[in-house]
């Protein structure tokens, strides 16, 4: 794990699409997100959130005791464009849909994290048949067995992000290939609001 120093090659928060940490204050690789982080670092009740393999929805619900609802943004068509997107959407096939949301509290609409997915445009479709469904739901309506693969977690700002999260950050995020039947179905990169805190408590010891 590492303090995270901007490259002169990397991208500015200017040259993103979709919403990402492009500067981060502090990232971690897969090998950390394994044997999990410092508690000074991320306490252990936000690590069993960002580092667990369960479905986030499924998280926020339980924490909320509120149904979980998905906004959906923009599914946007990008062909084989790599999107500045984490190199694990290499594994996705192309053309690849972009697809950008809001997880929010059903009854408050308090939005406690935002999502960027990547997907093969082929097989979306098949998968998503409500893409107003979160992800977790629309899979397990078939049966299908999932595996998040986590490969990145990272700590720092988004200002596209401050006035829908209402904190100015910064914040922790994530990405996973989510894997089924042997193959990698959508990579995922999801950013969580620091209001969370207030089910969590602070994501710092």
């Amino acid at each position: 794990m590492e303090l995270f120093a901007q490259a002169a090659n990397q991208p500015t928060q200017s040259d993103y699409k979709w919403h990402a940490i492009a500067n981060p204050i502090w990232q971690g690789s897969a090998a950390d997100i394994k044997q999990g982080l410092p508690f000074d670092l991320l306490s252990p009740y936000w690590q069993m959130l960002l580092l667990g393999d369960g479905a986030p929805t499924r998280h926020f619900q339980l924490l909320t005791k509120s149904p979980i609802v998905v906004d959906v943004i923009a599914m946007t068509e990008i062909g084989d464009d790599p999107d500045h997107a984490p190199i694990e959407i290499e594994a996705i096939p192309t053309s690849r849909t972009r697809r950008q949301i809001w997880l929010k509290r059903e009854d408050t609409g308090e939005v406690l994290s935002h999502a960027t997915s990547w997907w093969s445009t082929a097989k979306i479709a098949k998968h998503l048949h409500n893409p107003a469904l979160p992800i977790w739901a629309s899979l397990n309506q078939k049966n299908t067995e999932l595996y998040r693969d986590l490969q990145g977690i990272y700590h720092g700002d988004c200002p596209g992000l401050a006035e829908t999260f209402g904190h100015p950050g910064p914040y922790w995020g994530r990405h996973y290939l989510l894997w089924h039947g042997g193959q990698p179905l959508t990579l995922i990169y999801e950013i969580y609001s620091p209001a969370i805190a207030k089910y969590l408590g602070s994501s710092q010891v």
